[in-house]
């Protein structure tokens, strides 16, 4: 499978982005999908998570209240909403996606595919 994710770019501190994130090659319906983040200088960071159906959600601390995952398995879909956004989100946002677990996916390491990223830059 295919990644890509869009919808980056400048934003002001206390902004919203929406991305995007459209696979191709096979259906996402029965991938697991997350979001990470890296930031110049810095390890890549665990931002979000979704399991297959869309029914459990998972968010980093430094996210939680203000991002939204979400998936639309028909169009082959996974956006990350970012609301409230600060300076210290500024980073290459990516997605990836997993095959089946039982679990909730917070390391890289469980994902399979990666996209390239995108990126937010938070101004103060």
């Amino acid at each position: 499978v295919q990644l890509q994710a869009s919808g980056g770019g400048l934003m002001q501190a206390g902004g919203s982005l929406r991305l995007s994130c459209a696979a191709s090659g096979r259906s996402l319906s029965n991938l697991i999908m997350g979001w990470f983040r890296q930031a110049p200088g810095q390890e890549r960071e665990f931002v979000a998570t979704i399991t297959v159906t869309g029914s459990r959600t998972y968010y980093s601390d430094s996210v939680k209240g203000r991002f939204t995952i979400s998936r639309d398995n028909a169009k082959n879909t996974v956006d990350l909403q970012m609301n409230s956004l600060k300076p210290e989100d500024t980073a290459i946002y990516s997605c990836a996606a997993a095959l089946w677990s039982p679990a909730i996916l917070t390391n890289a390491r469980n994902y399979d595919y990666w996209g390239q990223g995108t990126l937010v830059t938070v101004s103060s």
